[in-house]
């Protein structure tokens, strides 16, 4: 069944029968199918409660505000080269030594679950950097998260950035600077209306990095997929739905989840790909031609 309804989403996402599709149990260590099985993500009942704890612990030690400075300076660093940026920030943050190639390769097939002998690899890695006890498999699960979701938030937030007048436009998806030295975000210079925030509440409602979220009533198996653009856009929560309009500010899109599993790390995310955008709106300033009157 699939759930295109705002109303019916929410729902089933507050309804405790409807909990994720279960994973293997039976992959053997230090790969992929291994990690999916060891995280709150993919886990039900007393065991996802007792992760989440572990998972909340965590990101309560990481400043939201600290997360955005240390992500606009990297990318200014950079000269306005984003790729990787929230990985790196959030392993710096958490004091571990994660390359960002190995969590991008890990994080291929993290939330679809595809298995790949390149994953694997990365996987066991990783483990042998961090370790395989709870606290370095919950560091795991968040650089994964950063590098699956966030990075690709900040892309589809470039996407829409030229005509939304705010941060970061005219770039590649690899994040190399585009021709005639627009570093990604010439578009705030005619008018920054809304504001970075603006544009990605706005991504995230109609354009999410994840399309679907999907459940399993416990007692059936009946699978429910729920579409998250569909629901995002339903007409009987959001006006003119199918308007990419950053001024509409914070919406109760369902990108970050809700009733018994939201996402516990919306604030991070949201942080790391504003520091993101902030330091592509600083690379465009800085190379912005100066007006002729002070040459």
């Amino acid at each position: 069944m699939v759930i295109t309804r705002h109303d019916e989403a929410r729902a089933v996402l507050a309804d405790p029968r409807y909990v994720p599709p279960p994973v293997r149990q039976d992959a053997p260590p230090y790969t992929l199918g291994w990690l999916r099985a060891q995280v709150s993500r993919f886990s039900s009942g007393e065991t996802h409660a007792e992760r989440r704890r572990a998972l909340d612990k965590r990101l309560a030690q990481l400043d939201p505000a600290a997360l955005r400075r240390m992500a606009r300076e990297a990318t200014l660093e950079r000269g306005g080269d984003r790729t990787g940026v929230p990985t790196a920030v959030l392993a710096a943050a958490l004091g571990v030594a994660a390359p960002v190639s190995l969590v991008e390769a890990a994080a291929t097939g993290y939330l679809s679950g595809e298995e790949t002998p390149e994953a694997d690899a990365a996987v066991a890695e990783l483990t042998a950097l961090l370790g395989d006890g709870p606290p370095a498999v919950t560091d795991l699960t968040l650089l994964l998260q950063a590098h699956a979701a966030t990075e690709g938030l900040i892309a589809n937030a470039l996407t829409h950035a030229d005509r939304a007048g705010v941060a970061g436009s005219h770039r590649d998806q690899g994040g190399a600077a585009a021709p005639h030295g627009d570093q990604g975000g010439a578009a705030a210079s005619r008018g920054d209306r809304a504001g970075v925030e603006g544009l990605l509440q706005e991504t995230l409602r109609h354009d999410p990095p994840l399309k679907a979220s999907r459940r399993v009533e416990r007692t059936t198996g009946e699978e429910v997929v729920i579409d998250l653009v569909a629901a995002n856009r339903d007409p009987a929560v959001f006006a003119d739905p199918e308007r990419f309009d950053p001024a509409r500010g914070e919406t109760p899109h369902l990108t970050f989840g809700h009733g018994l599993r939201p996402c516990p790390a919306s604030a991070h995310a949201l942080a790391l790909a504003a520091g993101v955008l902030d330091g592509l709106r600083a690379t465009a300033d800085r190379s912005a031609p100066l007006p002729e009157g002070d040459l």
